[in-house]
């Protein structure tokens, strides 16, 4: 049995990554997803967050997803995501300016505030910023 495995990232826009990879790790539901060659059938949804893939080579790519769905087979596994961007490509004033946005909308006592949006923008900057710091701790 080799050890990599046919890894598919499709945003709703584009095929950001298509190949063999040694090994994939996600933030899912419940914590880090760590995808190897032999997996055993898996599908669970994403939450905003980043994703490495270390690529054949041995070069690792970081990639920041906002959410979407991994089915994995014992010798494939195919992330489907609304937005998926490489990590590099990501603006860190952008997501502290989208940080600090949402913590005062959830910290606005007014009645017309949509706590769920609110909530959900601060996840998806939260994860943005981690998927910075992932870049910057690798190198």
């Amino acid at each position: 049995m080799s050890n990599m495995i046919q890894c598919s990232i499709v945003s709703l826009h584009e095929t950001l990554f298509s190949g063999q990879v040694r090994y994939l790790i996600l933030t899912g539901d419940y914590g880090e997803l760590g995808v190897h060659a032999g997996h055993a059938p898996l599908l669970t949804t994403l939450p905003p967050g980043p994703a490495r893939l270390m690529k054949e080579n041995g070069e690792e790519e970081i990639l920041f997803l906002s959410g979407g769905f991994l089915e994995v087979q014992p010798d494939q596994a195919i992330v489907l995501a609304d937005v998926a961007v490489r990590a590099s490509q990501l603006d860190e004033e952008a997501a502290l300016d989208a940080k600090q946005h949402a913590e005062k909308m959830l910290g606005d006592s007014a009645d017309d505030i949509d706590h769920a949006k609110a909530m959900k923008e601060l996840d998806d900057a939260l994860a943005r910023l981690k998927a910075i710091q992932a870049l910057k701790n690798k190198g």
